[in-house]
């Protein structure tokens, strides 16, 4: 039977000699696999939103702010839905505690940027992209480092309230779309999950206190959130998170300055909350579902 299958190769590659033979089957074996093309990657979502929306998609270029519980899921769904265009924010490593949530997060890499693991997977995912890692915190000090007006959609995800509003106003100064997340911690149902316009939330204490802060600021609360109407549920047990004696602790300084580009963002919650993947990846899948939405209603 083997021989047969020789004398197959043989005739189908045209080699006669046992040496051309070898170098053939060498070559065959380790040609490199050829690399997918985008209408091979994304064939099913073409086929649900149609190829003009589908070419849209993959000129946007969209912004998340912070790729941690909710951002990092927000950021693969965009690049599976065809966004080839990407500027991933955050200043945080890979802390242990992540690992329950965060997408990029592993046992494996620990103490690692969170952008840079998060845009090696993406790149797997489609190496066609365009992803601009940057690991930075964005506050009053590293506003004016970024073109807003470059993006087409801009999503923040970021759990500093102050840094939240202010990204928040920055992009209603600049004309920019963004869609934001409330709080995502604390909470243990996804069947309770919305999107709705900041003014209109409720049950949601972070959802509360970025409205007062905007209203100080004289900005407007008329955009869409994601949010849940769960009441948030008590810590179950006591944390070392934020004590200095957490796992993650050996990447922040003792004593980080309020605008520090490694702050020690546990060390500066007044409380911190029990989270769940199930829900915090809902919240980011909702949010790239706004982005797709909207994108392809403009294509059509």
């Amino acid at each position: 039977m083997l021989a047969a299958h020789v004398l197959i190769f043989k005739s189908y590659y045209d080699v006669d000699d046992r040496g051309s033979f070898l170098l053939a089957l060498l070559a065959m074996t380790h040609s490199p696999i050829s690399k997918p093309c985008r209408g091979h990657l994304f064939h099913r979502t073409t086929m649900l939103v149609g190829k003009p929306a589908m070419d849209r998609l993959g000129t946007l270029h969209v912004a998340v702010f912070g790729v941690g519980g909710v951002g990092s899921w927000t950021a693969e769904s965009l690049i599976r839905s065809g966004v080839e265009h990407l500027t991933i924010v955050d200043s945080d490593v890979v802390c242990s505690t992540n690992v329950n949530r965060q997408l990029q997060a592993t046992a494996l890499n620990v103490g690692s940027p969170k952008v840079d693991e998060l845009r090696k997977r993406l790149l797997e995912i489609n190496p066609q992209a365009t992803i601009h890692a940057r690991q930075m915190v964005y506050n009053e000090r590293t506003a004016d480092q970024f073109d807003l007006r470059s993006f087409d959609y801009v999503i923040d995800a970021i759990d500093s309230l102050c840094n939240k509003v202010l990204l928040v106003q920055k992009c209603q100064e600049a004309g920019v779309t963004i869609y934001a997340s409330m709080g995502a911690g604390a909470k243990l149902d996804p069947t309770q999950i919305k999107v709705a316009k900041l003014v209109d939330t409720k049950m949601c204490p972070l959802a509360r206190m970025v409205r007062k802060r905007l209203g100080r600021r004289k900005a407007s609360a008329d955009f869409l959130c994601v949010y849940s109407e769960e009441a948030p549920l008590d810590p179950a047990t006591e944390t070392l998170c934020g004590t200095g004696n957490c796992a993650c602790s050996h990447a922040h300084p003792k004593t980080p300055e309020p605008d520090s580009e490694n702050p020690d963002w546990c060390a500066r919650k007044t409380r911190i909350n029990g989270t769940a993947v199930h829900i915090t990846a809902v919240f980011g899948f909702m949010l790239a579902g706004l982005v797709i939405q909207d994108a392809v209603r403009r294509a059509n």
